[in-house]
């Protein structure tokens, strides 16, 4: 039973995971495997598009680690839901490996918003101050 206790508690780490995410987010679309068949308005939306969220989710999780409250969380948890549905939306789902990478990551920051607001759920505010960090 102590594996669970082990994702009980908000870990600095999962901050530090959350600013690494947001990196990873924003040099995807130079990822050496993905294609480059996107036309070049939709490649510039894109690319503006994975900016912004990369930088949000970057910007999020340092957040988290200086100062930690709730909406920080739920906007993980909104920015993941964004970049997993953006393919669709923004129209370059036919780039399939970006489309990928875009579904993989933003569903691994949505799961690590939702750990992150599950395990502060019940804390105070005044526990949410003292953050370690």
């Amino acid at each position: 039973m102590s594996g669970f206790n082990f994702f009980t508690k908000h870990r600095t780490w999962e901050d530090w995971f959350g600013m690494l995410l947001g990196v990873l987010i924003v040099v995807s679309p130079w990822f050496p495997f993905s294609s480059h068949d996107v036309m070049d308005a939709e490649r510039s939306t894109m690319i503006l598009n994975t900016f912004v969220v990369g930088m949000l989710v970057f910007g999020l999780a340092q957040l988290e680690y200086v100062a930690l409250q709730r909406w920080e969380e739920v906007g993980e948890i909104g920015l993941g839901l964004w970049l997993m549905a953006s393919p669709f939306i923004l129209g370059y789902a036919e780039d399939g490996m970006l489309q990928a990478w875009h579904v993989a990551l933003g569903g691994i920051v949505a799961l690590l918003g939702a750990l992150q607001l599950w395990q502060d759920w019940r804390l105070s505010d005044q526990d949410l101050a003292n953050h370690p960090q």
